[in-house]
């Protein structure tokens, strides 16, 4: 009877040491880089992973950025753990020398992103903006689509004079045609569209996969590989809601900008959500836009992108 007492006494002094060292193995706050008009400001307003989390005495700590390159530089610097951004930004991060993994990615979603024109521009193809000033914001994922749509038509991107503006300065300068085109993504597409009748010369159909990457400082996912792995999760329950409920979408994401649900209902109607994660097909082509990039002066240096590789297996 002694022995047995013994026996399960160690058990039980093992597993409180299991428990303990499971808690310390969770960090006390989260902090997660968002958008007002991405799938993490869903998630945000939804309020699922901050109720999950605060089971397991976890705090959820918002923090909000105009555009990806200034979140992963907040990631680059550990004012955030989390960030999703869309396909250009991470590769500007590599080559600035941030240490951060790629946990998943979302779908392609080749019709969200687009070159606009005003709706009587003679411009009526992508050759036709050669010697044209365009719209867009640098660093970012339409970065892309303008250096693929160009070279596809034949072009070079010095054949355009980039204007370097934050959405809403490249709106208030596309309405006034200080600009003869815009480079744009949802829901400012849907807005500019519905509003000012902008025309669609190119989206990014056929030219770029225009995926939105969910990453992490190296630090916090290797550190809280559960903890990665469950805002994963999160993501891809939240996914499934979204797809599902469009219209419950569209409110949250209305709230959350400030723009017209109905803007909102034609944004989320061609954007697939989802969570899946990294493979060498994605990782191939991710490369493929790092190295465009290095090719036409826009990276510093030749980023590899496989570097940023996660693997749960590390823990």
């Amino acid at each position: 009877m002694k022995k047995l007492l013994l026996s399960g006494l160690s058990a039980a002094i093992l597993l409180g040491s299991f428990n303990a060292a499971w808690a310390e193995d969770a960090p006390k706050t989260v902090n997660i880089g968002y958008q007002k008009a991405n799938i993490f400001a869903l998630l945000k307003y939804r309020g699922t992973l901050d109720s999950d989390f605060s089971k397991q005495g976890i705090t959820v700590r918002w923090v909000e950025f105009p555009a990806g390159p200034q979140m992963l530089e907040g990631l680059n610097v550990g004012s955030i753990d989390l960030a999703a951004t869309g396909d250009a930004p991470p590769t500007f991060a590599q080559a600035a020398k941030a240490d951060l993994v790629y946990l998943a990615h979302s779908p392609a979603n080749q019709q969200t992103e687009a070159i606009v024109v005003p709706e009587n521009s003679p411009i009526k193809t992508v050759a036709d903006l050669k010697g044209k000033r365009v719209a867009l914001n640098k660093g970012s994922d339409v970065n892309y689509l303008l250096v693929s749509a160009l070279e596809n038509a034949g072009l070079k991107y010095k054949d355009v004079t980039p204007v370097y503006l934050p959405p809403s300065d490249a709106r208030a300068a596309f309405q006034r045609g200080a600009v003869d085109a815009w480079v744009i993504w949802d829901p400012y597409l849907a807005e500019v569209e519905t509003h000012e009748k902008a025309r669609l010369v190119k989206n990014a159909e056929g030219l770029v996969p225009h995926y939105t990457f969910y990453l992490a400082s190296r630090k916090f996912a290797d550190t809280y590989p559960q903890t990665a792995e469950k805002v994963v999760d999160e993501l891809k329950q939240l996914s499934d809601w979204a797809n599902k409920n469009p219209d419950g979408a569209a409110d949250i994401l209305s709230t959350s900008t400030g723009l017209d649900k109905a803007i909102w209902a034609k944004a989320v109607a061609r954007m697939p959500f989802g969570a899946e994660r990294m493979t060498p097909e994605v990782f191939k082509e991710q490369q493929a836009l790092a190295d465009k990039f290095s090719e036409n002066g826009l990276l510093p240096v030749k980023v590899n992108v496989s570097s940023a590789t996660w693997s749960l297996d590390k823990k």
